[in-house]
């Protein structure tokens, strides 16, 4: 598995010790019939060095101690890094893989594990060593894409200044694997949810109208027909709608307001506009606004998770506890695992003077984020 880049690499001769248990290794592998990678005629070039990871700070290499995981480290190092011949790069990519066929599994379970734990940049760097391995995987691609779209979530979170550079990489590397022919669904359909989840309608929109084209999933495309109608049918293509976002976004409130005023002047009854002056609202301290706007945006439709959370802070902000607990438990019924509504809870509960039970929220939070400031800052 890849380390930290600290560690250096060395480039052997291929010991004479070790060909025959190469090809040993190379040849012994049951591939399978679905293996789209075939590496059965694959033997040792004794004229190609190969490359081995030596751990960092050690000063001497001993021969005996090389292992296939140093060797395969140190080729996949290579293969990332980009600087040798392309037909030597061509070749350490089929050693690795008649070493280890099924490295891409083991490897897209092991940056799944690492961005879940929140290791983020180690994710990464396992999943540019599959992008190195396969040039143009559609998978390696996507899940890049999906590990940094969780970091941006992350850091939003946080409320980190890093959040909005971090979500336009991840629209970056959608980009990437949306940008490969043919199309690949899965990608479109993520996407989608991407830029929804950013208030970007209209891209939103495009993503998943292909990926309506291109997939035959009937229940995913059921879902992705309901998306576009919901987007045509309320008018959220809607140029000003996309500015009010982009202008919220950016700590530009003020502006956004009136932009969102002029697009709820046209669609008064779509809960959406109501939600963005809602946010605005909240975001400049308006309590009392921000929750008359939200009311509305629930009246109309908008009740989900999100809008019930937005509510909640309002109206907690306004000294309605009673009422702020009670969307904020109807927020957390749909959505049992949104750290913001749990945190908000924790707040809840220690503006009620409830500390045993604020600890308990915020334990819970710290469960599924161990590095959210809100209920780091309560347990420090």
């Amino acid at each position: 598995m890849p380390k930290k880049k600290q560690e250096r690499i060395l480039f052997l001769s291929v010991p004479e010790s070790l060909r025959g248990q190469i090809e040993t290794m190379a040849d012994g592998h049951d591939h399978g019939a679905d293996d789209e990678h075939e590496h059965a005629g694959f033997s040792i070039n004794p004229d190609i060095p190969i490359p081995v990871e030596i751990p960092a700070g050690a000063e001497q290499f001993n021969l005996e101690a090389l292992s296939w995981e140093m060797i395969v480290s140190g080729m996949l190092r290579v293969i990332a890094d980009g600087a040798e011949q392309a037909e030597r790069l061509d070749y350490y990519r089929r050693f690795v893989l008649a070493v280890k066929p099924g490295i891409m599994g083991e490897f897209t379970e092991a940056a799944i594990l690492k961005a879940k734990n929140g290791d983020f940049d180690l994710a990464l760097e396992i999943i540019d060593a599959l992008r190195g391995l396969f040039p143009g995987s559609p998978v390696a691609l996507l899940n890049r894409a999906l590990v940094l779209e969780e970091r941006a979530a992350m850091l939003e979170r946080q409320g980190s200044a890093e959040a909005a550079a971090a979500f336009q990489e991840t629209a970056a590397a959608y980009e990437d694997v949306l940008a490969l022919e043919p199309p690949f669904p899965d990608a479109w359909f993520n996407a989608g949810f991407f830029h929804l989840e950013r208030r970007d309608f209209s891209r939103a929109k495009t993503c998943f109208s292909v990926y309506l084209d291109a997939a035959d999933d009937e229940e995913k495309r059921q879902q992705a027909g309901l998306i576009v109608k919901d987007i045509e049918d309320n008018g959220l293509e809607d140029e000003s709608f996309a500015e009010a976002c982009a202008l919220i976004q950016t700590g530009q409130e003020e502006e956004g307001m009136q932009t969102i005023r002029d697009f709820i002047e046209r669609h008064p009854s779509v809960w959406n506009g109501w939600f963005m002056l809602g946010w605005a609202l909240r975001r400049l301290a308006r309590w009392e606004d921000g929750a008359a706007a939200f009311r509305k945006a629930i009246e109309l439709g908008g009740g989900a998770s999100d809008t019930r959370n937005e509510f909640a802070i309002c109206l907690m902000e306004s000294g309605d506890f009673s009422a702020a607990r009670h969307e904020l438990e109807s927020a957390l019924r749909e959505d049992g695992e949104n750290i913001k509504i749990i945190s908000n809870l924790g707040v809840l509960a220690m503006k009620t003077g409830n500390a045993d039970e604020a600890a308990a929220f915020f334990r819970t939070v710290l469960e599924l984020d161990p590095h959210d400031p809100v209920a780091n800052q309560f347990f420090g």
